[in-house]
């Protein structure tokens, strides 16, 4: 049985699998040619890279920030790896495949953040017993690693040198730590304010760009902007690599040029777009399932009901109410708030007799298409996707959540046949209603800023995924329980674990 589809469809079919695997093979590419060992210190995980017959040479531990993992930074192992170093990445407590979760006070120094220094201390300690590694170390984080690596570094005298990217540390003087280069993005104002304080503190009179003190004696300072490149994007920045590996050569004395890549970031968002693409001809393909009738449409008074009155009634629910269940940071209200925003608006389209939703088996393709081709894409280029045991329950906690959520999205929109007035104020009204629930009690629900931005990527692009599968198939709850899977997945191992 053929896919039944059109020209069109079969020529965008074609188009993405061939710019897929080209995008694939310029990844790969930039793993050739070196070794990578896998090393397990006290349940981190690590990643070791390095040239095989690499000569003895520093050891470089790179750490990832907030919500990421070892993925997240292959770049710098690359580029590092291919400079001689031993270059270590690993994922921090509660993050990536790290089954140990975060703990302590994160308000205080003397709690999380010193339990991630330990963490840290004890990489660089495996790291320096690799056969091969000199006795000298240099430590490399983005965002809020780079506050670990710069108090890291003024305690632990075998550390030389320390590259901080979307750099945020009070612990930085005029003199430590050593060696100190601070990289921001042109696109991070505040960010690039700080690289040139910590610059200025060793030398008022320098500007971004500029180095002072002298690397090779242990007191160099520099700060630079990386161009066209925001809070994600300086970690892929030619500049980025580039400095990096420059700096550390003249810290440890060594020379040669590092082989940036390039065109990583490029290649990434190619590849992850094209997959995005195959939806279009794959949901061609669900169109011989197609539901006997459209979903009928919501008179605009209901439809306005089951948009506010979710919105606002959700987040006043849930305020006074315990919503700690899960060891996630604040994926547990989520799940609540998704569960009982979704439910509100689903009664309020039954009761008024405008709900049809149908997903029959169709939501399975949805969600393996999602998690299997654009997840796999994520966990193997971008970061930790995949779950481990333990985020098994997390998992199945939000994805509890999110699917009513979905079937809601999907009814509300009708499966993408609604008019974009109406599918713009559904959409507008979640992420507004995340926001209510952030201003009525931003102590505990703070890190929910970081959800909305994900939130309304997923809308514009798995939205436009869902549309074209509710098109094609006049069946909005296949795509909204599939995506609601997904969603779910997403969300699940996004944000570290974390036990009180």
């Amino acid at each position: 049985m053929g896919l039944g589809l059109s020209r069109a469809r079969w020529l965008v079919l074609i188009a993405a699998l061939a710019l897929a695997l080209a995008a694939v093979w310029r990844l790969e590419a930039g793993r050739q040619g070196l070794i990578l060992i896998a090393l397990d210190v006290d349940g981190t995980p690590a990643t070791v890279w390095r040239l095989p017959g690499a000569e003895p040479a520093p050891v470089v531990v790179i750490a990832h920030g907030f919500a990421g993992s070892r993925q997240l930074m292959e770049g710098f192992a690359q580029t590092l790896a291919r400079a001689g170093y031993f270059a270590v990445t690993y994922d921090l407590l509660g993050h990536g495949r790290n089954p140990v979760p975060m703990s302590g006070d994160v308000t205080v120094i003397e709690g999380t953040t010193l339990l991630l220094m330990d963490e840290l201390a004890r990489v660089t300690e495996a790291a320096l017993a690799l056969p091969g590694a000199d006795g000298r170390a240099a430590l490399v984080g983005h965002s809020m690693a780079s506050d670990i690596v710069v108090r890291q570094a003024i305690r632990d005298d075998r550390v030389q040198a320390v590259v901080a990217v979307s750099m945020f540390s009070l612990a930085v003087t005029a003199d430590q730590p050593r060696n100190l280069l601070a990289i921001a993005g042109e696109w991070e104002g505040f960010l690039s304010a700080e690289a040139q304080r910590a610059l200025r503190l060793a030398d008022p009179g320098a500007d971004m760009g500029q180095t002072a003190g002298d690397p090779a004696a242990g007191t160099g300072r520099r700060a630079v902007t990386a161009p066209w490149s925001e809070h994600v994007g300086v970690i892929y920045s030619p500049t980025t690599l580039a400095e990096t590996a420059a700096w550390l050569d003249a810290g440890f004395g060594r020379t040669g040029a590092a082989a940036v890549p390039e065109r990583r970031g490029i290649w990434i968002m190619a590849l992850l777009g094209v997959v995005l693409a195959l939806g279009w001809p794959l949901a061609g393909a669900l169109r011989r399932w197609r539901a006997p009738l459209p979903p009928p449409r919501a008179g605009r008074g209901v439809f306005l009901a089951a948009v506010a009155l979710p919105a606002l009634a959700t987040p006043l629910i849930l305020w006074p109410l315990p919503t700690k269940f899960l060891p996630v940071l604040v994926s547990d209200y989520l799940a609540l708030h998704f569960l009982l925003y979704g439910l509100l608006a689903l009664a309020i389209l039954w009761r008024a007799g405008a709900l049809r939703i149908a997903p029959g088996w169709l939501w399975l393709p949805v969600a393996l298409f999602a998690i299997v081709a654009f997840g796999g894409a994520i966990d193997r280029y971008v970061t930790g996707f995949m779950p481990i045991a333990e985020r098994l329950p997390i998992l199945l906690a939000i994805v509890a959540g999110t699917v009513p959520f979905m079937l809601a999205d999907g009814a509300l929109t009708e499966g993408g046949r609604a008019p974009l007035w109406r599918t713009l104020l559904a959409r507008g009204a979640a992420l507004l209603s995340l926001g209510l629930a952030v201003v009525l009690d931003p102590g505990e629900l703070f890190f929910l800023l970081m959800i909305l931005p994900i939130v309304l990527a997923y809308f514009l692009l798995f939205g436009m995924v869902a549309g074209w599968i509710g098109r094609a198939t006049w069946r909005p709850g296949a795509a909204g329980l599939g995506l609601g899977v997904f969603l779910g997945w997403a969300l699940a191992m996004t944000f570290p674990m974390f036990a009180a």
